[in-house]
């Protein structure tokens, strides 16, 4: 049928890895960088992980519009190239772990966003970050 993009229905029993194994390595290769499974659509595959780069980027700009400022209009394209190799963690660790990755070459105010960040929050980069703890002198003096 016009707009089917598996070419054989029958191609994830055929190919012996069962359809949840074939839906996963769909998956990997849409957002984590994984190998385009056979059988599928080769352009169709990259228009849809394009527009999910994309709509990652125009998600994490919301929280850390600092940093997207930073980049303009290569904003969408300088993080689609890094999500490319990485997997999505959530739009707040998403941009946490970019600006991280940027090191050095870090604009200004997207470090300035960073550090902010950073004051808050204690991230790892593996698990979600948390609220630092804050003295009594630091809480009273807030208020």
């Amino acid at each position: 049928m016009a707009g089917d993009h598996v070419t054989d229905p029958a191609a994830p029993v055929a190919a012996g890895g069962g359809l949840a194994a074939r839906q996963q390595a769909l998956v990997a290769a849409l957002v984590a960088g994984g190998e385009l499974p056979a059988g599928f659509d080769e352009a169709a595959v990259q228009a849809t992980r394009t527009a999910l780069r994309r709509k990652r980027a125009g998600e994490v700009a919301q929280r850390w519009p600092f940093l997207a400022a930073s980049y303009g209009r290569d904003w969408p394209a300088t993080f689609a190239a890094w999500a490319a190799t990485h997997p999505p963690n959530g739009s707040l660790r998403d941009g946490w772990d970019f600006a991280r990755s940027a090191g050095a070459a870090l604009p200004a105010l997207a470090r300035e966003e960073l550090e902010a960040r950073e004051a808050e929050l204690s991230y790892d980069g593996d698990s979600a970050p948390v609220p630092r703890r804050r003295s009594l002198w630091t809480r009273l003096r807030r208020r």
